[in-house]
């Protein structure tokens, strides 16, 4: 019998599902690469890959647009199934920032009382923090710079976090209109305690990069700054661990002139940070990743994974519309307070006159809408 239906060596099929038209180095864009996999020597390995997907919207600190939302689940979909592909790096464009969220600008012009379309957006949403926790490679999120809101989010789906020092963690939601809804009501839980969970989540304050470390959120910071040379850590932030008022200190800001000189001096020479020691750490945990059997390798990420995936699988739907509901009220408010920040001077609408509205039962219309938002500036 011929057996000319068999499988020839090294016949291979072709399961990429996009070339993406969102892929490319004009920003707003996400960015896709085929780096080659280096051994500890700085040496090239033949025919094996690792796939960085950038964030590329640097001017609004690498806020996803709609569009740059469909070429992260491309990249991650093609990057799943590449069979040369070992490791997948996360990663936004420039010192700032990883991921400061969704666009605000978008949101507020276009989605605000749009229910309907934030809706469908949201399924885009959805998707791509269904493409982070599904890819069959793992996923390193390098955060090299703010990682908040949305950032914070779709950088929690990820297997391990390797950070700037400079980087800030944190949420924005209920600040400007919000829930965070897209994953940290998800995954916070897993990563602090209950507590710790519930104040980060609510309260908008962000952590450093080395209070999360220190919160076990991330699992390394490193310094990107160099002063005559040397690695300067943080300036603004308490490297040293030590108590102050029966609290520990270490990872918190550093307060007056100590603070203000760091700040100029951050100023200074921020935009020329160097992100070696970070990318050395990324290649290292790549090599390790690659000395692994691949089948077991995921087999064990994917056991992870599933306590996350357990409880995003449950909300997404139903999160997904409340927030396309919300786009029609306190979203409309948020967004568009936070997106007008430049002609009124403020960022936030005024909560207290909203919620004394709210206690006089107030109809929700463009009258009771203007008293909370900020006005021009002259």
């Amino acid at each position: 019998m011929s057996l000319d239906w068999m499988p020839r060596d090294n016949e291979k099929k072709d399961h990429t599902l996009h070339q993406s038209p969102y892929w490319g180095e004009d920003a707003p864009s996400v960015v896709f690469e085929k780096k080659p996999l280096v051994d500890p020597k700085g040496n090239v390995v033949e025919g094996l890959h690792v796939a960085w997907i950038r964030l590329n919207n640097p001017r609004q600190y690498n806020s996803y647009t709609t569009d740059m939302v469909k070429g992260v689940i491309a990249g991650f979909d093609n990057a799943s199934l590449d069979r040369s592909i070992v490791a997948v790096v996360f990663t936004g464009t420039g010192p700032y920032a990883f991921c400061t969220g969704g666009n605000t600008k978008e949101y507020s012009e276009f989605y605000s009382r749009r229910c309907d379309e934030y809706g469908q957006y949201m399924e885009l949403f959805n998707r791509m923090v269904d493409a982070i926790l599904g890819c069959k490679k793992p996923v390193i999120c390098r955060v090299n710079g703010m990682r908040v809101a949305g950032g914070q989010e779709i950088g929690m789906a990820c297997d391990i976090t390797i950070s700037s020092d400079l980087a800030v963690f944190g949420q924005a939601g209920p600040r400007h209109g919000s829930a965070p809804d897209g994953g940290s009501t998800d995954f916070l839980p897993w990563y602090l305690g209950m507590e710790d969970a519930m104040w980060n989540c609510v309260s908008c304050e962000t952590y450093t990069a080395y209070k999360a470390k220190q919160k076990n959120l991330i699992s390394k910071c490193v310094p990107v700054l160099k002063k005559d040379g040397e690695w300067v850590r943080n300036p603004l932030v308490v490297t040293d661990k030590y108590i102050e008022d029966g609290e520990i200190v270490y990872g918190e800001y550093k307060s007056g002139q100590e603070l203000a000189d760091a700040k100029a001096f951050l100023k200074a020479n921020q935009a020329d940070a160097d992100f070696e020691l970070l990318d050395k750490e990324v290649d290292r945990i790549v090599w390790k990743f690659a000395n692994l059997f691949p089948g077991c390798l995921i087999k064990s990420i994917d056991g992870i994974r599933q306590k996350k995936k357990f409880f995003w699988d449950i909300t997404k739907n139903g999160n997904r519309h409340w927030l396309a509901a919300n786009m029609s009220g306190e979203a409309f408010l948020g967004f568009g307070a936070f997106n007008t920040k430049k002609i009124t001077g403020q960022d936030t609408i005024d909560f207290i006159r909203f919620r004394q509205n709210i206690a006089d039962a107030r109809l929700w219309d463009e009258s009771m809408f203007e008293e909370v938002m900020g006005t021009p500036k002259d």
